[in-house]
């Protein structure tokens, strides 16, 4: 069974990638036949990527699936299909499925609808077959064609100046993200003369004794498949290309923002036996996800664009799953990018009705309009946060300490819930503060039951980070950037400093003019080439 699948799973990932192969002309001259087939592969592609997770928990599939052609070599192409892999390949089938049904609707009648669902086939075929990848170079391969295949989604409307440049910006950055990712397949064959996985996972297990040279050799890889990660997931100042790609058609953005933005943190996540072998690139990237996570969320309240918003939003989710496999936490990091998929395609295939939504829950509540007495409310809801989170994962039993950046997430995530709680306590009704926390400890078990489900699920198959000084002082850094984000938070609801708070707006409603900065670097350097 296990061979069948994996078998179908290449075939109906491969069939999907090589509509690109198709003429424009020929799609837009049978447009209702292209969306069907589509469409119909996408959920065959679901189907079986849920089989294969089933079949997993339910031991009819090989915890490590395996398939090579040819059988033998240094380049035998085939799938890796284990936890990580299968968990994601359903996501993103499920992603891809949602998208493609969501499109039929959207361009329904246009002229190019054909062309449209090529592309479409050919991104999720080649997000597919980078996450089924066995093969080091079959993985670098999917990874350009990613990039490739989205490049034309974003260059859908020749009529936006906008999304025509952002698209070019974009393309520009992926190709040195491809640069790091070349060098980094380069170095690995030098190493190890093979491109396969499986054999490379074994040869650097930690019951291996590491020569030096090789130790120095995998400080190489780790360092150049974390910078070919930041590239692909929008880092600060990497960013600014994804919030001025706000004028594609709304199911490009969602299958990007839900599904492609994503394969950053894929790449660390299934590199990781590779990347723990240079923390000191695991350090940095906690370091600049806790910058682009600060960054994008400061921007992304004062957006008035419902688009813009989720787009600094999904800047923001990319840097906090970055700085989660910074520390280590490549299991959480597992769970952040499939919530994040999940929310992020609904926001922006429902961003039609996020304002009469909005409009529907404010005044829904009276607020208390006396800051002192918020203010004074803040430590007790600290403590109720941190006393009702620790009873929670006591009853569930979840051992922190066991797991890696435990501490450090554990103190953002109580923070997080704290600050939620404390603006809650706004609303003047008993039932209204009530129902607010009740929802936190919701929030609180789903979020460690959820965490328990997929560490169960990928945790074997990720690697463990060794410990270190620099991997406590990059948690240090994490957790006071967000304490300085809550104080933030704290200051601009008081009633002090009205004209500091209007000028802070200002500079965070234009990003702090980092993006200008950087499209104008952008600008320049293309003028002189």
């Amino acid at each position: 069974m296990t061979i069948l699948l994996l078998l179908a799973l290449l075939t109906s990932a491969f069939s999907l990638f090589f509509f690109c192969a198709a003429s424009a002309s020929g799609c837009n001259r049978r447009p209702v036949a292209v969306r069907t087939a589509v469409t119909l592969l996408v959920a065959w592609l679901f189907v079986l990527a849920s089989a294969g997770v089933l079949g997993r928990i339910c031991g009819a599939v090989d915890p490590i699936a395996e398939l090579r052609w040819p059988p033998v070599g240094p380049i035998a192409c085939g799938a890796y299909f284990d936890g990580v892999s299968s968990l994601t390949l359903m996501l993103v089938s499920f992603v891809g499925l949602v998208v493609c049904r969501y499109s039929i609707r959207y361009l329904d009648g246009d002229p190019r609808q054909g062309d449209y669902f090529r592309w479409v086939a050919a991104t999720i075929g080649s997000v597919s077959l980078l996450v089924l990848s066995g093969n080091l170079l079959m993985l670098v391969g999917a990874w350009i064609a990613t990039s490739l295949s989205l490049h034309h989604l974003l260059l859908f409307l020749p009529g936006r100046a906008g999304a025509q440049r952002a698209a070019w910006t974009k393309f520009a950055i992926s190709r040195v993200g491809d640069l790091f990712l070349i060098a980094a397949l380069l170095l690995a064959f030098g190493e190890f003369e093979t491109f396969d996985l499986s054999a490379i996972f074994a040869a650097i297990a930690p019951d291996q004794n590491l020569s030096p040279d090789r130790t120095y050799s995998l400080t190489w890889i780790g360092w150049l498949v974390v910078f070919g990660g930041i590239t692909k997931s929008a880092q600060f100042p990497l960013h600014s290309w994804l919030p001025e790609t706000l004028e594609t058609p709304t199911p490009v953005s969602a299958l990007m923002h839900a599904g492609v933005v994503n394969a950053g943190g894929y790449l660390i996540i299934r590199l990781s036996p590779l990347v723990v072998h240079a923390p000191a690139s695991l350090d940095m990237l906690a370091i600049v996800g806790t910058a682009t996570a600060s960054y994008a969320g400061v921007v992304m309240l004062t957006q008035s664009s419902v688009k813009k918003g989720l787009a600094y939003s999904t800047v923001a989710q990319m840097g906090f799953m970055m700085l989660q496999c910074g520390l280590g936490a490549f299991s959480a990091a597992m769970l952040h990018l499939v919530t994040h998929s999940l929310y992020k395609a609904y926001a922006f295939l429902n961003s039609g009705n996020v304002l009469k939504e909005e409009h529907a829950a404010r005044g829904a509540e009276p607020l208390d309009a006396s800051p002192q007495a918020r203010l004074a409310r803040l430590p007790v809801v600290a403590a109720s946060v941190v006393i009702g989170c620790g009873t929670i994962a006591w009853l569930l039993g979840f051992d922190l300490a066991a797991k890696p950046g435990g501490y450090a997430l554990a103190m953002v995530f109580c923070l997080a819930l704290t600050m939620g709680l404390w603006e809650s306590m706004a609303i003047r009704s008993q039932k209204g503060r009530g129902t607010a926390a009740v929802a936190a400890a919701v929030v609180a078990a789903l979020y460690i039951g959820g965490y328990q489900a997929i560490d169960g699920l990928v945790g074997s198959y990720v690697a463990q980070p060794p410990a270190g000084a620099t991997a406590v002082f990059a948690g240090w850094i994490v957790v006071s950037a967000f304490i300085g984000l809550a104080a933030l938070q704290v200051a601009l609801r008081s009633q002090a400093g009205l004209r500091w708070r209007e000028a802070f707006y200002v500079h965070a409603l234009n990003g702090f003019y980092a993006d200008a900065v950087v499209m104008r670097l952008w600008g320049l350097l293309t003028h002189r080439m």
